[in-house]
């Protein structure tokens, strides 16, 4: 399968994945993030996720900084196949690793900060359209 060029947008801010225990409740400073531009929350039985902006998250959470959202605009349809894995295959290719988030409506992939431009580079080069967010 061929995957036809798709849009992606650059956001802005830096990122930090950050882990909790399970059984945690949400921590009130990310309970008053509404006016952030990305903010996931994940909770299995194992861990509590959440990604927000880096300025944001407390010191003291255990956490992995300096990431970057690459925003694959959409909406996308729900049967369309093989988006991630395409952008997901061009990265790994680059040798840049990724950390992936998808929504109801789209995709993001976070790359470190430092291999972000290596990874504007890799998804250009396979014919993706990518702009900076303002």
């Amino acid at each position: 399968m061929t995957m036809n060029a798709l849009c992606l947008t650059i956001l802005p801010e830096n990122l930090t994945i950050c882990r909790f225990p399970a059984c945690l409740s949400l921590p009130l400073w990310a309970a008053d993030l509404t006016e952030t531009s990305l903010l996931s929350i994940t909770r299995t039985q194992d861990e509590l996720s959440l990604v927000a902006e880096s300025k944001l998250v407390p010191k003291n959470v255990q956490a992995e900084h300096g990431w970057r959202a690459i925003k694959v605009v959409g909406p996308l349809d729900f049967a369309l196949i093989g988006i991630l894995a395409s952008l997901a295959g061009t990265l790994a290719q680059a040798g840049v690793s990724l950390f992936a988030l998808s929504t109801f409506d789209t995709d993001y992939l976070l790359v470190k900060e430092d291999v972000l431009t290596q990874a504007i580079r890799a998804l250009r080069r396979a014919g993706h359209l990518i702009e900076e967010a303002v």
